[in-house]
Parts: C-alpha cells; sequence; structure tokens
C-alpha cells in the first residue's frame, strides 16, 4: 500500500496504489482478491476496507487464512526475512498453485534454496515480483540482447538508490535477465547508510545498507552495480556494452537508446520493439498477475522463477560479505556462507 521514494510518505499504508499486489489483482479480469492476513489488526482493516475484502475474510495471522481458504494463489508481501517462512507455511498448508513473492526472495542465499526446494516438491510455481520482467519495454531488450544485436555482452552496469537488498535486488536481476549470466566472483563495498530506516523513523535496525560492487560473470561479463548514494532525484539506469553496439536505459525518465557499431563508431538507430513509457514501471504488477495466471494454466513459463532470483541474491550477499573480509567471494557459495542472512524490510 505504498512504496517510500515512490508515494507520499503520509499516505503509504492509507490508501489504495496501483503498484502493488492488491493493485495489480483489481486489474486483472481473470484473478480476485478474496482474502487477506496481517498481524496487526488495524492494518488489516484498513487493507480490507479499501481493497474491499469481506471482514470475514480478513485474519488476524497468516495460518488462520492458510487453513480457511483455499487460494489458487498466495501473495507474500510481507518484509523480506519472513519471506521463507510464509512461503514454506504457504505451500505446505494451503497448497496454492502459484505463490507471488515480493522480492527479494529472501534474506540468505540458503533460505532462498529452502523455499526454492519446497515450491518444486509441493509442485507449486514460485513467481517473485522482480518488476521489470514483466514489462514489455524490458522483455523485448532482453530478446534483442539475446539475439546478438549488441554482440557479446563485455560490459553491464547498473544504478539505483538506497539499499543493496531491498533496491539493488532489481537492477542485479535484471542483468542476469538481460545476460542470462551467473556470477563467479564478486567484490563489494557497503556504506551502512539505510536512507529507508530514517525516513520511516524505524525502530527496528536492520543490516541492509547502500553500497556496490564489481561482478565478474561465468560468461565474460563484467558488472558493476552502484547503489551507494541515497539520491533524491532517483537515477534508475542501465548501460550494456557489446562487441557490436550498446544499449542504455534509464527507467525512471523512459528513455531506451541503442546504438550500432559500425567502422568502430556507434551509431544511434531505433530500438525495435520499445515505445517508451515512463509510466511502464508502475503497470509492472498488473502485468505480473497476468503472467502468474498464465503460468497456472500452462500457457506460459515462469519469467521470474525462484532459481533465477537466487542468482540475484547471491550476488548481494557476495556483496556484503566481500566488504567484510576485505577479499573476493566466489559464487555458488558454500557453507557456511549460504546461511549469512542480511535483514532488511
Amino acid at each position: 500500500m505504498g512504496l517510500l521514494g515512490v508515494h507520499d510518505e503520509d499516505a503509504i499504508g492509507s490508501e489504495p496504489v496501483d503498484a502493488s499486489h492488491a493493485g495489480g489483482y483489481a486489474e486483472s479480469d481473470a484473478v480476485d482478491l478474496v482474502a487477506v492476513a496481517d498481524i496487526d489488526r488495524e492494518a488489516l482493516d484498513v487493507f480490507g476496507d479499501v481493497w474491499d475484502v469481506p471482514p470475514d475474510r480478513r485474519y488476524l495471522g497468516h495460518e488462520a487464512m492458510l487453513e480457511s481458504e483455499d487460494l489458487d494463489i498466495v501473495s507474500v508481501a510481507t518484509p523480506t526475512y519472513l519471506h521463507h517462512q510464509h512461503v514454506l507455511d504457504a505451500v505446505r498448508t494451503g497448497d496454492p498453485d502459484a505463490v507471488w513473492c515480493e522480492k527479494p526472495i529472501a534474506s540468505s542465499v540458503g533460505d532462498a534454496s529452502e523455499m526454492i526446494d519446497a515450491c518444486a516438491e509441493t509442485d507449486t510455481a514460485l513467481v517473485v515480483n522482480h518488476t521489470s520482467r514483466f514489462t514489455n519495454n524490458m522483455g523485448a531488450v532482453h530478446d534483442h540482447v539475446r539475439d546478438g544485436l549488441i554482440g557479446e555482452v563485455q560490459s553491464i552496469t547498473g544504478l539505483f538508490r538506497r539499499e543493496l537488498l531491498r533496491n539493488a535486488t532489481h537492477v542485479l536481476d535484471t542483468m542476469v535477465y538481460l545476460t542470462g549470466a551467473r556470477a563467479e566472483r564478486v567484490s563489494g563495498y557497503v556504506n551502512g547508510q539505510n536512507g529507508a530506516a530514517e525516513a520511516l523513523d524505524a525502530s527496528e535496525s536492520v543490516d541492509d545498507s547502500g553500497g556496490g560492487g564489481h561482478i565478474v560473470f561465468d560468461d565474460g561479463t563484467f558488472g558493476t552495480v552502484d547503489c551507494t548514494v541515497d539520491r533524491e532525484a532517483s537515477t534508475y539506469a542501465y548501460h550494456l556494452v557489446g562487441s557490436d553496439g550498446r544499449i542504455e536505459i534509464n527507467i525512471v525518465e523512459g528513455t531506451w537508446q541503442y546504438w550500432d557499431l559500425v567502422d568502430g563508431h556507434h551509431v544511434e538507430r531505433d530500438l525495435p520493439g520499445v515505445e517508451p513509457d515512463p509510466d511502464e514501471y508502475a503497470g509492472g504488477f498488473a502485468a505480473a498477475v497476468e503472467h502468474v495466471d498464465d503460468v497456472i494454466a500452462g500457457e506460459a513459463a515462469n519469467r521470474s522463477s525462484g532459481e533465477d532470483a537466487l542468482r540475484s541474491l547471491e550476488i548481494i550477499v557476495g556483496l556484503y560479505v566481500s566488504d567484510y573480509t576485505g577479499g573476493h567471494v566466489s559464487i555458488p557459495m558454500e557453507r557456511p556462507l549460504e546461511d549469512v542472512e542480511i535483514k532488511s524490510w
């Protein structure tokens, strides 16, 4: 019911927001929002009133909802450090066809792996809400990059603001999505700043903070992520350099640019299939609901699976471990590093 840095802070938690799980369901002709659970009675009733959930289907605690309702889809839109247990409870008690889990998938690599295994065991589709994967423009760029429009991807840079786990998960997931690569080595920097905690005057401390670093992917691509500055004017952008061209994307400004490499010079050309729209990202929630419905119906392969989400999470955990140890971190992680928990909302 609102995103810090996107919506009016005074209105967060009290008004309907289209860019939300509930907002995505409201836009759907195929899916109905029929029940809600929360541990806070006041928040539960505000949500129920805003989204027209009947009083007898507002549950104080998710356990009661899962035991009482026969749900096709369960949304897990709780703080990150609770995703693990909530997803396990959903698939083991509620038996839904799909769980739509808010990003990032979990606070530790080990927790994420257990969630993935549990969903596989119960034949439940685990769809993680990395919003860009559900937008048409990023899908078009994905296809172009995979089809070799800019040749072999050699470098990819992502910029965003605020915390690594809460925000940079979008950036790193998109890097993985566009290239299809998996990180092999990570070198990180963490600045200890948490703008969200300060803005919300949070009483509970978390580990998550701004930072960045370098990633070497298994296909040779060199990646850079920068979430070091709590920018008032959000910069949410990507730069891909390939052997035959380059692409620049600015999500906030809605600009998508492509340059072809011709005789050693970059020549700007149209990017086919892309219609610049600064509001497209907000529509990603409705698109995600449509995709989840298609996955359940067997009409689409899962575009944002738990396995995909694990690839960005292991990079983020690697950035923290690297900063703490002062060295490089190899991926995939082995015990005990897979149990390192980065607490965040």
